[in-house]
């Protein structure tokens, strides 16, 4: 009989692509992947990876048997949701991640409230990009993800996910104490079409989101520092060395060196909860979302 933790690796490597790929999405060692393969192609008495430059590839005995490895997950995680579904309890692993402010700004407060209400939810957390989290809750690796797109830049959402909105992340511009524009009431993006930017990382949503929305109001950006933390940004900001765009959620403390002015047009984020349709009776995963709503009505507050 095929081992399902076997199958499993077989799909990990399928849709990662990569032994590293895999190790990560399941959250084992690359050795324990290339031992899981070896087992099942002993179990099959057929080789399913075969050596490609420095990586691997799927024979075609091992694309087939992904397929079939694919199925039968789902099956199993079918199963599963209608078990947990059938018992009505909040218990289990699950599996949620966050673009970093939402994970600093909700998943405390969250995961507390679940811990308390539900001993018997094990939670297990990790930080990464709205488009990743898309990602792993498609493939099966996370079963919640905490996502976000801008108010003029939607994020691309692929079939069989449902979504619930958790709150409307409103931005201010944040200028050092001795600028220019630091005791103003209000701002409009294009004032600062000569000042010298601080950025999210080259690649990331909110850059991408920033760049796109500055040169919509025929402002090209002069990006001077890149940091993925708003704490980071702030800090250089405080230093004197740029202007930047920094949302609510999750800011933190402010340092004593820079002034946040809002802006005259809203700019705000939509920030909200995905999961897989197939799972949308699990009672945890509904209260997860009802701690998450819960988290974000408090950051609004």
């Amino acid at each position: 009989m095929l081992n399902l933790e076997r199958l499993r690796t077989l799909d990990a490597l399928a849709r990662h692509g990569s032994v590293s790929g895999a190790a990560a999405g399941l959250h084992v060692t690359t050795s324990a992947v290339s031992q899981q393969l070896t087992k099942l192609e002993r179990e099959v008495g057929q080789q399913l990876v075969a050596k490609n430059g420095r990586g691997v590839r799927l024979t075609d005995a091992g694309v087939l048997l992904a397929e079939h490895a694919a199925q039968i997950i789902s099956q199993v995680e079918y199963a599963q949701s209608d078990l947990e579904a059938h018992r009505g309890q909040v218990v289990g692993e699950l599996r949620i991640g966050a673009f970093p402010t939402a994970a600093r700004g909700l998943f405390p407060a969250a995961f507390r409230a679940l811990r308390d209400a539900h001993p018997g939810l094990v939670l297990r957390s990790q930080e990464l990009e709205p488009a990743d989290g898309v990602r792993a809750v498609v493939r099966g690796d996370l079963d919640v993800a905490v996502v976000l797109d801008w108010y003029n830049k939607p994020l691309p959402m692929p079939d069989g996910l449902a979504k619930a909105a958790l709150l409307d992340d409103r931005a201010d511009v944040v200028l050092p104490a001795g600028h220019r524009f630091a005791d103003r009431d209000e701002l409009s993006l294009e004032e600062l079409a000569e000042d010298e930017w601080i950025c999210w990382p080259e690649g990331a949503f909110c850059q991408d989101w920033l760049i796109f929305t500055l040169r919509s109001k025929g402002v090209e950006p002069l990006i001077g520092h890149r940091a993925e933390e708003h704490s980071t940004q702030l800090a250089l900001v405080d230093a004197g060395l740029g202007v930047c765009v920094t949302p609510r959620l999750g800011r933190g403390q402010v340092p004593d060196g820079v002034r946040v002015v809002p802006l005259r047009q809203k700019i705000a984020r939509h920030v909200y909860a995905v999961w897989r349709t197939d799972a949308d009776r699990r009672p945890s995963i509904r209260a997860a979302v009802d701690a998450l709503r819960a988290a974000a009505e408090a950051a609004e507050g």
